[in-house]
């Protein structure tokens, strides 16, 4: 693992527990209302072009940035690893997701794919050696037992093939972002999060804008009022600047607790798709938001360990 440097460029706020978790409360209330502009968006362009807006303007957005900052450029090992990245938490994972979402409702597709806490914490385990301590594990238990109480029965039975098919395309990429995760701090922790964030995600938009011209080429495009503002919410707060803020939590807590938190996601997109979608917020939803509020609670029970984490501009 890179070592990291400059500690005392570390902005003075980002020691402070309750500042992590103004963050981690930001990105999930953000990302879970972005839920509800990517199913609504459907309507008006496929999944893949969708996507590689998305992640293009987000990328053009970091990039912008980063001219204006004085970086010294990735190597080519670096810009390796960022490639790797790109792919597994960028392209796979929003292919997977948004071709998924055809066939599954904007809510639950949010539900499964943050059962990336799941995958993350069994790769932190064997790959970085991480270890869980007993509240970790009771509070990563309390939050998979809300993801199954707001799938319901319906994970089980009464499905049709088409919405199994998609639901397992988002698992899939629940695992790729975990991966994606475990493979950031083996290889990338250290490097400025502003910088990883945006290279991975352009070199990631390469791999969607391929799937779009090959799968969607003949397909339908709007570009209106509604549509544009999807794309630039989606793209420049939900990826450019969401994704930034996620490497430095990743930097900055150990693996389980900082997945373990992305569990409010689904809870607030389940609640923006009921109040915007009409979708509907059942008893067990409710449960098990409690549940999943419960556990990151009782995951918080033993000692925080915070890590050292360069500034954005260092």
């Amino acid at each position: 693992m890179t070592k990291e440097t400059n500690p005392k460029r570390q902005p003075s706020f980002l020691e402070h527990r309750w500042a992590v978790w103004a963050l981690i409360l930001l990105i999930t209330l953000i990302w879970g209302y972005a839920w509800v502009l990517m199913k609504e968006v459907l309507q008006h362009m496929g999944p893949f072009t969708f996507s590689a807006f998305r992640f293009g303007t987000g990328a053009v957005t970091l990039f912008i940035v980063l001219s204006f900052m004085r970086l010294k450029k990735p190597s080519r090992v670096q810009l390796k690893h960022m490639v790797i990245v790109g792919l597994l938490q960028t392209t796979i994972v929003f292919l997977l997701v948004m071709y998924g979402m055809q066939f599954v409702d904007a809510g639950k597709s949010s539900v499964l794919l943050y059962s990336m806490p799941i995958w993350s914490s069994f790769l932190a385990t064997k790959i970085l050696k991480e270890n869980i301590s007993k509240a970790k594990i009771a509070g990563l238990g309390l939050g998979v037992l809300g993801l199954v109480t707001i799938l319901g029965w319906d994970l089980f039975i009464g499905q049709s093939i088409r919405a199994l098919f998609g639901e397992a395309l988002i698992i899939i990429a629940a695992i790729s972002w975990g991966a994606s995760n475990v493979y950031y701090r083996l290889k990338l922790q250290g490097i400025p999060n502003i910088q990883v964030t945006a290279y991975q995600m352009g070199f990631g938009t390469i791999g969607i804008i391929l799937a779009a011209v090959v799968m969607e080429w003949e397909e339908p495009l709007q570009l209106n009022a509604s549509s544009v503002f999807q794309i630039l919410f989606t793209g420049v707060l939900a990826s450019a600047l969401c994704f930034t803020l996620w490497f430095v939590i990743l930097s900055m807590i150990d693996m389980v607790t900082a997945t373990l938190s992305t569990l409010l996601v689904p809870v607030f997109g389940l609640l923006f798709s009921s109040i915007l979608l009409d979708e509907k917020l059942t008893t067990g939803v409710m449960i098990g938001a409690g549940f999943i509020l419960s556990g990151i609670v009782i995951a918080q029970l033993s000692k925080p360990k915070h890590r050292k984490v360069k500034s954005l501009s260092s």
